[in-house]
Parts: structure tokens; sequence; C-alpha cells
């Protein structure tokens, strides 16, 4: 299906609201039948009908559409957050005494659903490198449900091969789940490589405009009906129409974005791996990252997200370094309009600063939609702080 048609045309009828170029908001908690057995039918199956905005909902379901076509997969469902459809895709494919193989450090609230909230239920997880696919072999136990992915994850950008990971998988009947905020579908689309579950931050690139905040699972339509009927309906935790009508604006410019991000992260990479004061640069496209041949290999694209280790030898001067950034934000997220930072050092008590340690030194930028010189300058006056 042509990239163009999805973003533009696919599952907008206008014909039914006016001609209107951009889709309603259909800002409604529920929806009127003139028919008893209408009535019925839609209560029987809420997945296919439009009856209460908790289930479905017009506007959501254009969004749906497009965002299934992007990721090649039979269908999608829109949650309020990434966490949430972190949420829901995993609690929908465990039951009691099950077991998950996760990789290592996975996003702060999956890990927290892992390490806190499942347990409750006497489900367990082993954390592994995923980077190499005898870790998933040995990993494996006669329970283990679940495999949770994240290619690339979003500090040191460590990939899984996707299809490997699969074929074991399917071979063993477990599900597979695949976080792909970083990539987004226009760059990598894991489903493609026989992964059971896609997630995306839509917060992120799909948003664009750091304006609103949802995840968005893609599956096939027996996965996704059955977590409907599940976990989205009993949670409640569907996307409300104005935030899909964000998102959808969002999708129309989101190649464009993606090019832009791309081409200004090629360049901030190589000033900052020619800098003095800065000792290395994790980015999956840059022939240093260990993983690259796979990184070209799976993903098209690499968006504009990097890591970086200051020559720094206290915490202070890694604080001081973000804090003299003038232009370039320090924030959580990333895929907006606007460029970012954050120092691995924010999660961790200054006392337990190791200068020895890269990880400690570590910063994450985020590259938006500035002129690549505009965010050189502001990263090279901070830089001359050090």
């Amino acid at each position: 299906m042509d990239l163009s048609f999805i973003l533009n045309e696919l599952g907008e009828e206008r014909d039914q609201y006016f001609n209107a170029i951009a889709p309603p908001i259909i800002q409604t908690s529920n929806f009127a039948y003139g028919k008893v057995e209408d009535m019925r039918k839609a209560m029987a199956d809420e997945y296919d009908a439009f009856l209460y905005s908790r289930g479905n909902n017009p506007t959501v379901d254009i969004l749906c559409k497009k965002l299934a076509a992007l990721d090649g997969a039979e269908d999608c469902l829109v949650l309020n957050s990434g966490a949430a459809a972190i949420f829901a895709a995993v609690f929908a494919n465990v039951k009691s005494g099950d077991h998950i193989v996760s990789v290592k450090e996975p996003y702060s609230w999956a890990q927290k659903l892992f390490n806190d909230i499942l347990p409750r239920f006497g489900i367990t997880t082993t954390y592994i490198d995923g980077t190499d696919i005898e870790n998933f072999e040995r990993a494996i136990l006669p329970h283990t449900s679940v495999i949770y992915l994240e290619s690339p994850n979003s500090w040191t950008y460590a990939l899984q091969d996707l299809q490997a990971v699969a074929e074991l998988a399917k071979a063993e009947n477990i599900v597979t789940i695949c976080d792909n905020s970083y990539c987004t579908p226009i760059y990598q689309q894991p489903i493609k490589y026989g992964i059971d579950i896609c997630i995306q931050s839509a917060t992120k690139y799909i948003s664009g405009h750091s304006d609103t905040v949802a995840g968005v699972l893609t599956g096939s339509h027996s996965m996704l009906k059955r977590i409907f009927n599940s976990e989205y309906m009993s949670i409640g935790s569907g996307i409300q129409p104005f935030n899909a009508w964000l998102l959808l604006r969002g999708l129309r410019t989101l190649p464009v974005r993606l090019e832009r991000v791309s081409a200004t992260t090629g360049k901030i990479v190589s000033y900052l791996k020619a800098h003095p004061k800065v000792e290395s640069v994790i980015f999956p496209f840059d022939e240093s990252f260990p993983q690259y041949e796979l990184a070209r290999q799976q993903m098209t694209g690499a968006c504009g997200l990097l890591s970086f280790v200051l020559k720094a030898g206290t915490a202070q001067q890694v604080e001081l370094f973000c804090e003299s950034l003038q232009h370039i934000l320090m924030a959580v997220s990333w895929g907006g309009y606007e460029s970012l930072v954050i120092p691995k050092i924010v999660g961790m008590n200054p006392a337990d600063f190791n200068s020895n340690l890269p990880e400690h030194r570590m910063v994450r930028m985020y590259v938006g939609l500035e002129d690549a010189g505009y965010l050189v300058a502001d990263l090279e006056q901070a830089l001359e702080k050090l």
C-alpha cells in the first residue's frame, strides 16, 4: 500500500462528513440506534461497531486504519499512553505462573510491570542481553509465554535479531512483543519479521508536536480483538477523539519530519565525534556502532535519538553541560519539533557518580527540527564550559 495513500486517504470517507479535507473530531460519548436488533449486534461485538467511545469512535477508527497499514499489520488499537499499550499487550498474554523473557533494562514502566505488578500473580521475568540469540534460547522455560523486545532501546540502542527471535518464539509457541518507538513504522516494521505485537509510543514521532500522549498496538485481527475485549475495555485506556485527531495531524508530516531529523542527526553525530570533550557517540547508523550491520539490515533509518559520553570527571560537570544549553531543552521523551537532552545521572544519586563508568557520563540527545548549525552552536558553547 502506497505511503502517500495511507497518510492522506486511507480510512477517510469524506462524503460522510461534508467533504471536509480534515476528518472531524467526533466528540461524543455514545451513539444512537434506530432499531433494537442493530443495537443488539453492536453490544454483542463492540470491536466492529460504534456503541460507546470507551471502545470505538470514528475519529479513532481512521487513525487505527492508518497505523495498522503503516506497520503492515491487520489491525491496530490506540491507547492513552505507551505505558498503557505495554500493560495491555503483556497482560493479555500471561496467566498466573507464567514466565517472561525480556531484554535487560527495558523502558521504566515496562520494568515496573515486570518487577512489581506481575509477581503478584506468580509471573516471573528473566532479563537478558538481547544482542545474542543464544541468550533467548537459554532463558526460555517450559512456562515461558512472552518474549519482550525493544529494538533499538532508547539509551544504548541495543538491537535484537527480530527474525531470529520470532522464529525461535513461534517454534516454542511464545508470543513476541516489540517496542518500536525508536524507529516508527516508517523505518522499521517488526511484524514483517514475524513479531506478533508491535508497540509504539505515539507521543513521540507520530504526534510530532509534543502536545499529546498515546500508545499504539498493532498485530493480527484475532490478537487485537482479544486484547480489546479484555484488557483494553476493562481498563478503559482507549485514546480520546481529540487526541486521536492530533495524531492524525501528526501523521500527515511524519515522513518529511523524519527525513529532516535524520539529515540533521548525521551532522550532529559528526560534530560530536570530532569534539575533544566527547569520549564517544552511540548511534545505530554510525559505523562504530557494535550492531551496525544488523541495524542496516532491519532498519531503513535511525531518526534523531543518540547518546554521547562526556569527558567529565564529576557529576557536577555533566550537570553544568546540560544546564548551560541555551536552546536545547532538558526533558524526557523525544520525537517532537524541539531538540532535547537528558543526562543518565538524573536517575541516580550524585554521590554515587563514578567517572570510570561511561554510563555515568552519558547524555542522551534528541535532534529536533532546528537547523543543524543552530544546534551545533548551542552544543559548542556548553561543551566549552567543561
